[in-house]
């Protein structure tokens, strides 16, 4: 799941952000309205958090300006302001949900739990379910199962079976990955790849008669059958 991050304060924001990460989301950030507007309108985010009072473009220009342009992106507002009027306001400009500040962290998680488990009208309901061969994850009950076995997976092992699963049966790269689920936080060079490939495999095909997972030798890695 992809979460982008709208938000002028510099200190809320790296929290927020830390948080996010360290339960398994990947994320993007900025801290006015105009990049915002532009990250929001070109790339695509499973939700949007979007703090109201913004440099250079305010947050509810955004957010209008998303709806009128039909992307159905969730958005959960944050703000300081809370009166009624203020959070109607919000929520008629196009909102989803509406957070007061300051905000525990639980509450922030369940609400961002809440609004990705809200199906979409643009995305349809089987791109939550992933299956290839008897492997099956859902990333709405943040399940995997093999067969039927269910597999218990950190929050970053989940990420990178849901970016192999969704490249099916192609050849992924390293920068690939580094792109898709660890967003160039770690150097080219790193090990953490092979590292959680390797615990993501044994996991994964551990027993079985089949191995899905496959190392293509100075390329990268394989999620499928056998190619004969």
């Amino acid at each position: 799941m992809r979460v982008l991050i709208v938000e002028d304060d510099r200190n809320t924001r790296e929290f927020i952000e830390r948080a996010l990460r360290e339960s398994g989301y990947t994320v993007d950030a900025t801290g006015n309205g105009r990049d915002g507007l532009f990250m929001a309108t070109t790339e695509p985010f499973d939700l949007l958090l979007l703090d109201r009072m913004l440099p250079q473009v305010d947050g509810l220009t955004v957010l209008r300006t998303l709806r009128a342009s039909k992307i159905t992106t969730p958005v959960l507002i944050l703000s300081a302001l809370g009166d009624v009027d203020d959070r109607v306001e919000g929520l008629r400009a196009g909102g989803d949900d509406y957070l007061i500040k300051p905000f525990a962290l639980a509450e922030l998680l369940a609400r961002v739990e809440a609004l990705l488990r809200r199906p979409r009208s643009d995305s349809p309901v089987q791109d939550t379910v992933l299956k290839v061969q008897d492997l099956e994850l859902d990333r709405l009950k943040r399940t995997v199962r093999r067969g039927e076995r269910r597999i218990d997976l950190q929050p970053k092992e989940f990420q990178l079976l849901e970016y192999l699963m969704r490249h099916a049966d192609q050849v992924v790269t390293r920068t690939m990955l580094l792109e898709g689920v660890w967003d160039y936080h770690f150097d080219p060079k790193t090990n953490v790849i092979d590292v959680h490939v390797s615990n993501l495999r044994n996991k994964i095909d551990r027993g079985e008669d089949q191995a899905l997972i496959h190392t293509v030798r100075g390329v990268g890695y394989r999620l499928g059958p056998d190619r004969d």
